[in-house]
């Protein structure tokens, strides 16, 4: 049997973490405990975002990312704040550099107990998002749900941010879309040959959107950073907004994108800590830290 890894089950505005310690281990977080622990409601996550010995000199760890469904995930932005957090709470450091699939991140905790993620620049090329088929411009492609007179939802932005994304304006409320029926559809779209996460966003203003994602790989989600870096870019690119906006997302909190001079997105949020524990990172099996039983 698998030695238990220790875990910390945190969320990131709602976006549910498990934050699994694997330093000094060469094994791996399996599908088959990722889908268990997904299943178990106590330990049920968006994200597992496992911290493994750096690969690359000059970081801190690899970040290997899992989806519910046990698949990766290039990049998630709210799981990296967790990931500060936790670290910042163990080492003291304050700031951070790590390596993930995607590419490096850059992160810090502020004295405010936010923390910032640089989540890199933003790609727009068909090829790069991907798309399964050559569209010039990215800012609105040819792609809708419902009567081809009278779509539900038409002409998404999309963009990758380390991952790919497609983000439909509205005008409506965010709220009044049935995502958790158009998310999986359009999420496994042949346009999108690695899948997509799916976004419907509402511009309230110059610097303000509301944003409702269905994310890949973990469904209907209360948050997803890399979600709203996309669709804050794709807003600005489109014209809707600023560089700089502050998103509210479904959990009922905000994130605040910073679209940089030099290109780089930035992110701004918090973090929370729920319980911790250890697990067996082949099965799935796992228990809460005895100071978190009451």
């Amino acid at each position: 049997m698998a030695i238990e890894a220790p875990f910390a089950k945190m969320n990131g505005l709602g976006n549910e973490i498990i934050v699994a310690d694997m330093r000094g281990r060469a094994d791996r977080v399996t599908p088959a405990a990722a889908i268990a622990l997904a299943a178990d409601p106590a330990t049920k996550f968006d994200q597992i975002m496992a911290i493994h010995d750096p690969r690359t000199p000059g970081t801190i760890n690899y970040i290997e990312i899992i989806n519910s469904d046990g698949t990766h995930a290039q990049a998630c932005g709210n799981g990296t704040r967790c990931v500060v957090q936790a670290l910042a709470a163990e080492t003291r450091q304050k700031v951070f550099t790590f390596e993930t699939v995607a590419g490096i991140l850059n992160a810090e905790e502020h004295e405010d107990g936010l923390i910032s993620v640089d989540m890199g620049i933003p790609r727009f090329g068909w090829q790069d998002i991907p798309l399964a088929e050559e569209f010039r411009d990215t800012r609105a492609i040819e792609l809708q749900i419902g009567p081809i007179d009278a779509p539900v939802l038409h002409s998404p932005s999309v963009a990758s941010m380390g991952n790919p994304h497609a983000i439909f304006w509205v005008d409506n409320d965010v709220w009044s879309y049935d995502l958790d029926r158009f998310g999986p559809l359009l999420e496994n779209h042949p346009i999108f040959p690695e899948r997509a996460n799916i976004s419907i966003a509402q511009v309230t203003s110059s610097e303000t959107l509301n944003l409702r994602t269905w994310e890949r790989g973990a469904g209907l989600t209360l948050a997803c950073g890399s979600a709203t870096c996309a669709a804050a870019v794709s807003a600005a690119r489109t014209g809707r907004t600023g560089r700089s906006v502050t998103v509210t997302v479904p959990s009922g909190g905000t994130l605040q994108i910073d679209w940089r001079a030099d290109d780089h997105v930035v992110m701004t949020g918090p973090a929370e800590w729920e319980f911790s524990g250890s697990f067996n990172p082949a099965t799935g099996a796992w228990r809460r830290d005895q100071q978190d039983v009451a």
